[in-house]
Formats: C-alpha cells, structure tokens, sequence
C-alpha cells in the first residue's frame, strides 16, 4: 500500500521506517528542514535503538520530504498524523498541529478513497472533529462534497520509548477505531503482516518466541481514544501507587521491592509498573493524564484517582530535594551528582524528565548541580542550557567531590561503575538510589551511605 506519514518525531519516524520495513510505499512529511536533510542522509534525528538499522533495511520503500505538494494524494491509501499534541497552560492538549495537517490533507484528497488515521494521541472526540476539518477543506474547496472518498480512524499507538521498534513489529495490540467499514478493512490489511506475524524478523531483533499472532480490537472512534488514554493512566496509577506505599514502607521499616515483588506474583496484579522510585516523566504518562483531568472537567466529572496518581508522581521529585536535606542538613554549596538525565533509559528525550524539577529545585537551594547522561547530554545542552546545571560527558567528572549522588536514571553502565575506586573521589560517601537500580549491598559493604527509595 501507498502510505503518507505527517510527522517524524518518535511515533511517526517509527511507524513509517516499520511499515517500509514490512514491503509498503512509505512518505514522511516533516516541516523541520534540518530533520528531513538527516533522514534523507540515512541517519535518525532520535535516539530510539534499533530505528537505524531499520532504516537501512527499510530504504528502498521510503523518501523523506518537507512539502504536500511531494505527495502523490491520488495514490494515496493511507495518511497517519502523527504530530506532536503538547500539553497547554490548563493541561489540555495543543492540537494546532493536528488542525494545520487535517486542513492540508483535506484541501489535496482525490478520488482515490484515503483513510485519514489520527497517529497522535488527541482527546477524546478529536477523530469527528478531524474529520469536520478534512471535510470542510476538501479539495480547496469550502463546500465541495467528498462524496466517500475519505475515512477518518483512530489507530493510537502504545509504544515504550527505548523499545519502540520492538513494539512496532511485535504489539500486544492493534487498536482500530472507525465507524467506516471499509477503513477497518484498509487497516486491517495495512497491519496483516503483523497480525499474522509472518514478515522476515529483523537479524537484530528477533520474534519473541511463542508470537504467532498479534489480536486487532476494532471499535468506533471515541472508544479507541479512549483505550489510549485509559491504558496509560492506569498504568500512571500503578506507579504511583507503589511509591505511595514506599512512603509508608519507609516509616515502618519494610522494603518495598520486597512488598512489590510479592504483589506482582498475584495475577490479577502483575510485576510491571509497580516499580517505585523518582517517578514516571517523559511525553505520555504526564501529558495523557493532564488531558484526561482536563476532558473529564468539560462534561462535569472529576477523576480524583488519575488527579491523585499526578500528585503523587510530581511529589517524588520533591522528595529526593527533601531526602538530601535531611541527609546534609545544608544544600547551599553542595555539590549534587545526577547520574542519568533523560527520563528513562535508552532515550534521549528530556519531555517532563523528574531530572529537570530536581535539579532546578537543588539549584534553588544554593547547591551546584553537576548532571552526565550516556545519550541525553546534547539534548540537554540544546534544550537547557540555561537551567543552571554543569553537564559532564563523563560519569567521572560529574561525581568529582560530590557531597551526594543521585541515580536518577537507571543506565546500565551505573550498575558497573568501580564504586569502590569512586568513593575516595567523593566528598561525601552518600548516594541516593532514586530507582532502587544499584546494589544496595555491595555499596554498603563498601562503606556508602545508601539511601532508596520506600527501603
């Protein structure tokens, strides 16, 4: 099939190089020159593992452009938006992009029958209104009728950042939302590779063993904006929850990776996501909860559970400030170590990463912050270079006569550091596990002051 992708940050970029990948006539559509002229280049302006190679098995059935008019729309089976929907003041989701692309897909439809597919994570009710939009500019011409050339479908993704690859090609789930037959049909045949699980695996990732099948939910439109927003607050609300209960685990003395590994064994409940630590961040947790809240006020209902998992998240951040106060007594002149920057592991994205509110909350406090990061420095650097914090390409230099250090982002390469060559180096032996990732033991055998979370 023809395909058009509107957007090339991580959803966009991902699904278009994994449609092309799987034998379709991919575009993607980027109004950002400098990213287009990467992509052309062969390389990813994302930091995503496995997207490179992808994109180079994937370069016979993909170009990259930067106008509509580069589009052939009379070919066209499928469009996906797939902008970027940012959080505005009120928590309610930005979706001037969404608009501007609706407005350019509609204004160049031809008699050719396209399914437009909301990519992007928008509120509930947005697919009827993108597809007013669609309508109301079909053809360049206000009044023109579309005469069933055109569907609107929600297909919203569920893709971890870090593993955005894995998840394109081996989903738990293909959700299709549309209330025209024939753009489930399209979608359905679009994704047939996947739900049938019977493309090439790629040498660097291989199939998970047992996956032969992946399940479609087909459903109307609101009921698949719904599923995305429903599936991440309830899994903001799980983590949240176990770092509710570390702050009580810590003051009666139990261990709540010993308390979460024992509810993770029911299975009703399940291990994942019961992780606690500094918190959840990042581009959906934050902003999909925001616009829940915000949704719900518009028909008159409060969401207190999901409002309550946002507190409790947010106050996490606070809490490493809290913790080494309580531990240093005096933050002013301090020397504070973050070890990790982006929000998670195996991204560079710094979206509502907990290490943004931490340091700017030691910086207040009077202490200097030194930050390092495997992948996320330039990002950093590009985005942040006004925040006040030192950032150090090495994980050596930012610890250099620290007063304390924080993991804030669980790297693997922190759980091999030389600890025991570290802490001469050190000021002061004092480390903060804000995920509960290094070994609690071997640092205290070796004379640290070990401080985690709800442990």
């Amino acid at each position: 099939m023809r395909v058009l992708v509107v957007g090339t940050g991580y959803v966009g970029l991902t699904t278009g190089v994994a449609l092309a990948y799987l034998g379709h006539q991919v575009v993607c559509l980027d109004i950002d020159e400098k990213k287009v002229s990467l992509l052309r280049d062969g390389m990813s302006p994302i930091y995503e593992p496995g997207l490179p190679e992808l994109m180079t098995l994937a370069k016979e059935n993909i170009r990259f452009t930067t106008s509509y008019e580069d589009v052939d729309f009379n070919t066209c089976d499928v469009v996906f938006i797939a902008v970027g929907t940012p959080s505005l003041p009120d928590g309610s989701c930005d979706l001037s992009q969404v608009k501007a692309a609706a407005e350019a897909i509609g204004e160049r439809l031809e008699d050719h029958f396209t399914v437009v597919v909301n990519k992007s994570t928008v509120p509930i009710g947005s697919g009827n209104w993108v597809g007013a939009l669609v309508r109301d500019a079909y053809g360049g011409c206000k009044g023109c009728k579309p005469n069933g050339m055109y569907a609107v479908a929600s297909n919203p993704e569920f893709l971890r950042q870090g593993s955005a690859v894995f998840d394109t090609l081996y989903p738990e789930r293909i959700v299709i939302g549309a209330e025209d037959a024939r753009a489930i049909d399209l979608l359905t045949n679009l994704y047939r590779p996947l739900l049938n699980q019977d493309f090439p695996a790629p040498a660097f990732l291989p199939r998970p063993e047992g996956l032969s099948a992946v399940p479609v939910v087909t459903c109307d439109l609101a009921s698949a904006e719904m599923i995305k927003y429903a599936a991440n607050a309830f899994l903001a609300v799980k983590i949240s929850f176990a770092n509710e209960m570390a702050q009580l685990t810590a003051k009666v003395g139990a261990d709540i990776t010993q308390v979460t590994h024992g509810m993770g064994l029911d299975s009703r409940i399940g291990p994942r996501f019961l992780q606690a630590g500094i918190g959840w961040g990042g581009s959906c947790f934050g902003k999909d909860t925001s616009a829940l809240v915000a949704t719900s006020k518009e028909y008159g209902i409060t969401m207190p559970i999901v409002q309550a998992a946002r507190d409790v998240n947010y106050r996490q951040r606070t809490w490493v400030v809290d913790t080494l106060l309580h531990e240093l007594k005096i933050l002013k002149g301090r020397t504070i170590a973050l070890l990790g920057f982006a929000f998670k592991p195996n991204t560079d994205d710094l979206r509502d990463a907990p290490s943004l509110d931490i340091a700017s909350h030691l910086l207040r406090q009077g202490a200097r912050v030194m930050a390092t990061d495997p992948v996320a420095l330039t990002n950093a650097r590009r985005f942040y270079s006004e925040l006040g914090v030192t950032y150090c390409d090495e994980p050596l230099e930012a610890i250099q006569d620290a007063d304390a250090i924080v993991l804030v982002t669980e790297w693997p390469e922190y759980r091999r550091l030389k600890w025991v060559e570290i802490k001469p180096m050190l000021n002061n032996p004092l480390i903060l596990d804000g995920r509960n990732f290094l070994d609690r033991e071997e640092l205290e055998r070796l004379g640290y002051r070990y401080v985690g979370v709800g442990r």
